[in-house]
């Protein structure tokens, strides 16, 4: 009976201690889950709230196009210049740091000064930090390991930059009452949740790392990523050894990196922000129909009041499939194939061309305004969708790729080359934005012309 007790009691503390463990490991994972929900959630929502307060911000006779292009163009910059530019070792803490104060500066700028040229000096700061930030927290995804943790990093950061669509427009409605000079200023407080989330919530990535994963020696694990593991050979001795070469990519290792990625991750998402920011930008402004009657319409009536209040029901309509869409990987959904990647942007490409043409000639007589609401409803719906499901699953497919450690020679390489390929795809997104920021103005005039010759006057209302 003395030797079963004691086994039945080691069985007991070790059932408790796995327990222990199993609980431990969730609560790492909802803790690395919510610090990069909030990374992407406020690193983006700035972005949102200067073009949400872009009628607030400058005079009325200034185009809102310059407002879209300093919020687009220096984030755009940020994402090409430093992964392809810069080299060597990633500075996380420094980087967050910086990215904090230079939002920080720049949104006390658009509240402290009238000056257009200063307000544009503001968002343009505020938007290169935005490019800046999503480009570091991106690449510290990839410092986790294994790989599933770091899809979830980036499941739980592509999630929270669509929450950033929703929660910067509903501050700025809260808050624009207050003026912009308080309401900005409220507003530049948001940053410092950076850098109290990345110092005193995101756990270290050696606490996931798994030790008994492999019998061969590896590094311990080290609990700040700015801080290098320290690799031992055979010919290292404690007396008399130089120290290692810094390792960083060259331009030719770089170019060797991006070559496979272009036509398999970059074009996809180029194409996808071209397609959807010319249909919210230039299509979407268009979409107009008479105001619905409370007789014939009783629930679109409550929504709708004037033709004024369409494009905001369109962008929110969007902005809520982005959020639904970008959470899909942290909502426990499988990802996209990878042989599919390309889907979304071909299904926003049709989704362009049947609302312009929507736009331009109409499906339904104009006095089935009903018909033309719920058309347009699904398919900016289906826009959103495909936009987010692009954005994440690109994200995460490339965060997935890791080499074999045991065919690993040099970590500090991998390490780079993993930083380095998930920060080169930020460009594509922006760059296609930008793109369309440039199409989606002569769309909008050419759409508009195009009603007028038909008789439908509700664009020259507005």
């Amino acid at each position: 009976m003395g030797p079963s007790f004691v086994a039945l009691f080691f069985d007991a503390v070790a059932s408790v201690c796995l327990s222990s463990c199993v609980t431990g490991s969730k609560q790492k994972l909802r803790k690395l889950g919510l610090s990069f929900f909030l990374f992407g959630l406020i690193n983006n929502v700035l972005y949102v709230i200067i073009l949400s307060a872009a009628l607030d911000l400058v005079p009325p006779s200034t185009p809102k196009g310059i407002i879209a292009f300093c919020n687009i163009f220096p984030a755009l910059l940020a994402k090409l210049g430093w992964p392809y530019i810069l080299k060597g070792r990633i500075r996380y803490t420094q980087r967050i740091l910086g990215c904090c104060l230079l939002s920080f500066i720049g949104m006390l700028v658009v509240a402290l000064y009238e000056s257009l040229y200063a307000r544009l000096l503001g968002i343009s700061l505020a938007s290169f930090s935005s490019g800046l930030g999503e480009l570091t927290f991106l690449q510290l995804s990839t410092t986790y390991s294994p790989p599933s943790v770091g899809g979830h990093s980036v499941g739980y950061f592509a999630s929270g930059t669509g929450a950033a669509g929703l929660v910067g427009a509903f501050l700025w409605w809260e808050v624009r009452g207050l003026g912009v000079r308080l309401g900005v200023g409220i507003s530049s407080v948001l940053p410092f949740v950076l850098p109290i989330t990345y110092f005193f919530l995101l756990p270290r990535p050696g606490a996931f790392v798994d030790s008994t994963s492999s019998g061969s020696y590896t590094p311990l694990p080290v609990d700040d990523p700015d801080v290098p593991a320290v690799e031992v050979t055979e010919g290292d001795t404690l007396l008399g050894q130089p120290p290692k070469v810094p390792v960083f990519l060259s331009p030719q290792d770089k170019w060797r990196l991006v070559k496979p990625m272009l036509f398999k991750y970059m074009l996809p998402l180029f194409c996808v922000y071209t397609f959807e920011y010319t249909i919210n930008q230039g299509v979407a402004p268009t979409l107009l129909y008479p105001v619905p009657s409370p007789e014939r319409y009783g629930l679109i009536s409550k929504i709708i009041h004037s033709i004024r209040d369409y494009y905001p029901l369109w962008q929110l309509v969007y902005q809520s499939t982005v959020f639904i869409s970008r959470s899909s990987i942290s909502l426990g959904l499988a990802p996209l194939p990878a042989k599919l990647l390309s889907m979304p942007a071909i299904v926003q490409f049709v989704i362009l061309i049947v609302l312009a043409f929507e736009s331009a000639v109409g499906f339904f007589p104009e006095d089935h305004e009903g018909s033309s609401i719920a058309l347009v409803f699904i398919l900016i719906s289906i826009e959103g969708i495909c936009g987010g499901l692009a954005y994440v699953n690109v994200f995460y497919r490339i965060n997935q790729e890791r080499p074999d450690p045991s065919t690993v020679v040099d970590m500090e390489r991998v390490k780079q080359e993993c930083e380095f390929k998930i920060g080169s795809l930020g460009f594509s997104d922006s760059s296609g934005i930008l793109l369309a920021s440039l199409l989606a103005v002569p769309t909008e005039i050419q759409l508009c012309r195009v009603q007028l010759a038909r008789g439908k006057m509700l664009c020259k209302g507005l």
